[in-house]
């Protein structure tokens, strides 16, 4: 017998991930989630009265209670958690944000309200340009103060693993000073932080886009490349944004300079950022909610993984993917929640409660959307699920269920937070 780090024990219900991944699951037959439609080749694998054990900030043993404390005893473990009557899931994997932000724009969600449209709201300054402004007039520590708050919401929430985008600075030192901002919070946090440079984001103001791409290009790039923070580097292809064409040279230099592409593609248009995703093998294609059968198509083909980001429908009161079309299509569907100062809800619960009510998920999609095929969306295979030999990324629920993350829409079910193996939010803090 060896002793664990930290051992959860009589799960009400242990979901482990995907029922058919290709990682060695726990040490048990276990059913296959009631929750598998025709449409999701991957039902939940669950365990009854589950446990886990973690070492080292990786999991151990995952299986029935009875077995896995045989092995590690709780008499042995730092910490002991006794999840009695409680779901146990991964971590939440929230594979798309803006979450490094400054000033307020509560009084644009007021005028959006009143009927005025998003694109008039940035045609006057504000949108976008207007969190650019902010963040170019703030401080390091005040970024860094702001971001940690965040995170620590996030945290509270059961998000485990974050990517943050830079984008509001659209300048080579403010951008630099983003990606380093990012890099401190996420040394500094329990929440582990995926940086992604986002330089074309938008068009400046006073710049036109064609001489705004070559700056990004010949300065940005080079200059976040030699930085060596960011792994990712997007780009925001829309109609009055940037074109396919534009969007291609941005991203092959981004992969030139040793960054993996993603896209923010037919979001409010359908111009063929879905298809760019596909020809230059980016690691996802975000937004597409005007996305067609033959772009989703191609992403399967490509090996894109879709983020679909239901808060940002529910935020401008847009149509919503129909989720229906790319299960169909045999896509690993991702679901994030897009945190920005136009889509306000660091929650990956009320993101996969949209996903359900208004994509038409059903709870077992929803949740691998929010943690194993958002890893995916990251290029990360060892976080997601509760596997032998991925990191300790555990959430406990104040609920029976899985299901209640949805179903409790609203309300936070997160009782208990364990990252990297160590409790760091709710009962059993390691301080």
């Amino acid at each position: 017998m060896s002793g664990a780090q930290t051992v959860v024990y009589d799960a009400a219900e242990l979901v482990v991930g995907p029922a058919d991944a290709d990682e060695t699951g726990p040490d048990t037959d276990t059913p296959a989630d009631a929750d598998a439609t025709d449409a999701q080749p991957q039902p939940l694998q669950v365990v009854e009265n589950g446990a886990i054990a973690i070492q080292d900030g990786r999991i151990r043993r995952v299986g029935p209670t009875d077995a896995v404390l045989d092995e590690f005893p709780i008499e042995e473990a730092v910490h002991a958690i006794d999840a009695r009557g409680r779901a146990v899931i991964p971590g939440f994997v929230d594979a798309h944000t803006h979450a490094l932000i400054a000033g307020d724009r509560s009084d644009e969600f007021a005028r959006k309200l009143r009927g005025t449209p998003y694109r008039q709201i940035l045609a006057e300054g504000g949108g976008i340009l207007r969190t650019v402004r902010a963040v170019r007039d703030a401080s390091e520590d005040v970024l860094l103060a702001a971001l940690r708050d965040t995170l620590d919401t996030m945290l509270a929430h059961g998000t485990t693993t974050v990517e943050i985008k830079s984008g509001y600075g659209l300048d080579v030192e403010t951008e630099r000073r983003m990606l380093s901002v990012i890099e401190r919070a996420g040394a500094a946090h329990p929440v582990s932080v995926v940086p992604t440079f986002m330089g074309a984001h938008a068009v400046p103001e006073g710049q036109d886009p064609e001489t705004y791409v070559d700056s990004v290009i010949s300065e940005q790039i080079p200059a976040v490349a030699d930085q060596g923070i960011a792994q990712f580097c997007d780009v925001f292809t829309e109609e009055g944004v940037f074109t396919v064409d534009q969007s291609r040279r941005v991203l092959e230099s981004g992969m030139a300079a040793g960054m993996t592409p993603k896209v923010h593609a037919e979001e409010l248009t359908h111009l063929g950022g879905a298809q760019l995703a596909a020809e230059v093998g980016a690691a996802s294609a975000d937004h597409l909610l005007h996305a067609t059968d033959e772009d989703i198509e191609a992403l399967v083909d490509a090996d894109v993984t879709p983020v679909l980001l239901p808060g940002t429908a529910f935020g401008l009161d847009a149509e919503y993917p129909v989720a229906s079309r790319f299960f169909e299509a045999g896509a690993p569907v991702a679901v994030a929640t897009d945190f920005n100062p136009n889509c306000h809800s660091e929650s990956m619960g009320f993101a996969l409660a949209l996903a359900c009510v208004e994509c038409g998920m059903t709870p077992a999609q929803a949740l691998l959307a929010g943690t194993r095929n958002g890893a995916r969306a990251l290029n990360l295979d060892d976080r997601g699920a509760l596997r032998p030999g991925y990191r300790g990324d555990v959430v406990v629920l104040d609920a029976p269920s899985y299901v209640h993350v949805p179903y409790s829409y609203g309300v936070n079910r997160v009782e208990t937070v364990i990252a990297g193996g160590r409790p760091v939010h709710g009962g059993a803090v390691d301080d």
